[in-house]
């Protein structure tokens, strides 16, 4: 079994379920809003961590997750609560959340974006002083944000702090082995904040300015891994860090002198100064000189390596970061993973190893992962999925990240890649998909991302988000929307999504106001004269999402849609599949007894008789009108009101349509349920009602016998039909059609099962 394919641990469904119901769980809330464990429950680090960092990605990732603003202080007792390692990023933490965990003894401590902490919580991490041994504050960028700088110091809420905070020092963190500094924005001081931790093993320092590279060789006993992305460096960097080894008992495993690009460090890495530092550093285990330039690449000889300095080294590198230089190009690289451009393998590594802390270079990479998808084919599918929904879900609030992922996915989600996705692989393309279409209303975002929902079988594979997807693509055809390509793929979608589905989906979907955005978007065309395919599927979209359900025909009526409908007949007198449509709609409109009184006017009652001899679409149009006025004329002559016109002429118009109808046409309708067939049947007050029911359901199961036999039997019409076939009133026509429709349903019942297959 693939990765992709790994079903959620019992771990994962069990967390998730106590975060989504804290107080039915195991949580209760005080009147001040904080958390607490029930009574008699303590819960141990490894359940604890796994509940914080689940919060954290749930509140991220998740727009349905209720954020409860007390949820750290769940954490504030170390008696009954214990955390040992804990990741933070964006803007979920903030000042009091930190200091509400302040009491636990922390080991690790992974703060990432984290741009609501602010001075204020630098007293907070000298409370785990005594038990931390990996710190990270990689981009924090208001946490070393002081006054008398060029900013004053602001509390988590981003108004001006008063309290006036001592100057931070990392004395007495003296377990600490492990420090991340790196994408610091402001000026820091770096060797005096760092001179209390001697006994360092792992510094990252990305994007912080050093000017005194000797300052390094305090670690001269401890150091082995160092990382210096984006770091402005120099000859005299170099030379520290190779005497690193020289001085004390070092063994390297780690270094990363990479950067973002090439154009905005003056440093050039020369063949001979990479010789260098693997020669002197000979046991790295990994290097990264991403984005460095270098111009000589030496020896191709195919028995060596075709990177000349690294000829002597006694073993390949686990990690070589080749990203965006000419040597990632070379024939014999010595290393297992290597990050590049040249092919797909190298390309994942990339996004493997940048996503989480180098979004420029991640979306890069991304880029070319994209253009692999479109124009070759993409071999490790499941794994190039996973690294770009990882990606999206880190970057939520990075745009290019966005563009490039939801394009990416586009491609590597379509019918081609589709039998190696797992349901839960898909679902998880869904859900970025959809945090990527909340967050940004920019065009190019939203058209991926629909685009990119059309891969999927819709309404199934849709449906775990059904509600959300719809709110989203409501959202898009409002009328500040003008991309017509966007319009168009949205209300696909939309049609799409109500089609097949049940009626409370239908209903609540019409209650956040899908009928009238349908008709909003009508209205807008016959404006501008236009029906295009934006606004056949409007109309599309809303026979579909008042297939019976009452309540959306009645907001359909309420909504002016018959002044609509009217207007586009006189605007669009040709256009075929939009008739068929708009007399699709209505026929679901006249199935609602409530609301037939509105359709028997007589401009209505003159066009649907007029529609009966139309040859649009086949016979559909012409199906349709006859279906309105045989539920109008269901309610018998009584409520006939319409002086204008004769019912019986009416009544005489429809038969004559109904007999020139090809009982072999094929249908373009579905039909779920014969209910609204079937109770024209069992009546004599309007027999040509009954015979226009019996001629549809002659048709559909002649034409259709798998599909709609079972349907009719199921639903209990065979004993309408012989209802029917006892009733004076029926027609002799119509009694033909019923003999030859319980006929062909015995004959399909009675057909012996082949079991050869």
């Amino acid at each position: 079994m693939c990765a992709g394919d790994r079903p959620e641990s019992l771990a994962e469904i069990c967390t998730a379920r106590c975060l989504r119901n804290l107080g039915g769980t195991m949580c209760r809330t005080s009147a001040e809003g904080s958390l607490s464990l029930s009574g008699g429950v303590f819960l141990p680090s490894e359940i604890c961590d796994r509940l914080l960092n689940t919060y954290v990605e749930l509140v991220l990732t998740d727009s349905t997750f209720q954020k409860h603003d007390g949820f750290f202080t769940l954490f504030s007792d170390p008696y009954s609560t214990r955390l040992k390692r804990v990741q933070l990023r964006n803007d979920v933490v903030r000042d009091r959340d930190l200091e509400a965990i302040a009491k636990q003894d922390l080991i690790e401590l992974h703060l990432i974006y984290c741009n609501k902490l602010t001075s204020g919580s630098l007293k907070t991490l000298t409370h785990f002083r005594h038990t931390l041994v990996s710190l990270s504050l990689y981009g924090c960028s208001n946490i070393f944000r002081r006054r008398g700088l060029n900013t004053q110091a602001l509390d988590d809420q981003g108004n001006p702090s008063r309290r006036a905070e001592p100057d931070f020092t990392f004395q007495g963190f003296d377990r600490l082995r492990l420090l991340n500094l790196g994408g610091l924005a402001l000026p820091v001081d770096v060797e005096a904040l760092l001179h209390p931790l001697p006994t360092l093993v792992s510094l990252d320092l990305s994007g912080i300015r050093i000017p005194r590279a000797k300052f390094l060789l305090q670690w001269k006993d401890t150091l082995a891994s160092l990382v210096l992305y984006n770091v402005e460096l120099s000859e005299e960097h170099i030379h520290t860090i190779v005497k690193l080894r020289h001085a004390g008992i070092l063994v390297w495993v780690h270094l990363d002198i990479s950067r973002e690009n090439q154009r905005s460090f003056s440093f050039k890495l020369s063949r001979n100064t990479l010789t260098g530092i693997v020669q002197d550093l000979s046991h790295l285990v990994s290097l990264d000189i991403s984005l460095l330039l270098f111009l000589s690449s030496g020896s191709i000889e195919p028995s060596d390596s075709s990177i000349f300095p690294f000829r002597d080294l006694k073993r390949p590198l686990q990690f070589l970061g080749l990203y965006d230089t000419s040597l990632c190009n070379l024939t014999h690289i010595p290393a297992y993973k290597v990050t590049g451009t040249r092919n797909e393998d190298q390309i994942l590594n990339a996004i493997e190893a940048y996503t989480e802390l180098r979004p420029e270079v991640a979306h890069r990479a991304i880029n070319h992962l994209f253009d692999i998808a479109r124009i070759q084919h993409c071999s490790q599918l499941i794994r190039a999925l996973q690294l770009v929904i990882a990606a999206l879900k880190f970057h939520k609030y990075n745009k290019n990240i966005q563009v490039t992922g939801s394009a990416a996915l586009f491609y590597l989600t379509n019918t081609e890649y589709r039998t190696n996705q797992s349901v839960r692989l898909r679902r998880e393309v869904i859900q970025v998909v959809l945090n990527g279409m909340e967050e940004y209303q920019e065009v190019t975002v939203q058209r991926n991302c629909c685009l990119t929902l059309c891969n999927f079988s819709i309404p199934e594979e849709l449906e775990f988000q059904y509600l959300r997807v719809n709110q989203l693509l409501l959202r898009i055809l409002e009328p500040a929307w003008q991309d017509e390509s966007i319009q168009r793929i949205a209300v696909h979608l939309c049609n799409a999504l109500v089609c097949q589905v049940d009626n409370d989906h239908k209903e609540a979907v019409g209650k956040m106001g899908f009928v009238t955005t349908m008709l909003n978007l009508i209205q807008k065309k016959l404006q501008d004269k236009m029906c295009d395919q934006v606004m056949e599927f409007s109309w599309s979209a809303l026979w579909n999402i008042t297939d019976e359900t009452p309540d959306n025909c009645e907001m359909f009526l309420d909504s002016k849609g018959m002044s609509l409908f009217l207007q586009c007949l006189e605007t669009f007198p040709d256009k075929q599949e939009l008739h068929r449509n708009m007399l699709g709609l209505l026929g679901n409109v006249a199935e609602v007894k409530a609301l037939r009184p509105q359709l028997l006017t007589p401009q209505f009652i003159t066009v649907f008789s007029n529609l009966l001899d139309s040859k649009a679409d086949g016979i559909e149009v012409s199906y349709n009108a006859c279906g309105v006025l045989s539920h109008i004329m269901f309610d018998g002559p009584e409520v006939w009101t319409v002086e204008e016109s004769c019912r019986d002429e009416v009544m005489d118009r429809m038969r004559a349509a109904i007999r020139s109808w090809d009982v072999n046409s094929r249908r373009n309708i579905n039909y779920r349920s014969f209910e609204p067939i079937l109770r024209l049947l069992p009546q004599s007050i309007a027999p040509v009602s009954q015979y226009w029911a019996t001629w549809a359901l002659y048709n559909l199961v002649f034409v259709y016998p798998d599909k709609y036999c079972p349907l009719l039997i199921r639903e209990g019409g065979m004993a309408l039909l012989q209802g029917v076939l006892e009733m004076d009133t029926s027609q002799a026509e119509t009694k033909d059609m019923a003999r030859k429709v319980m006929e062909y349903c015995r004959n399909f019942r009675e057909e012996p099962m082949d079991t050869t297959k």
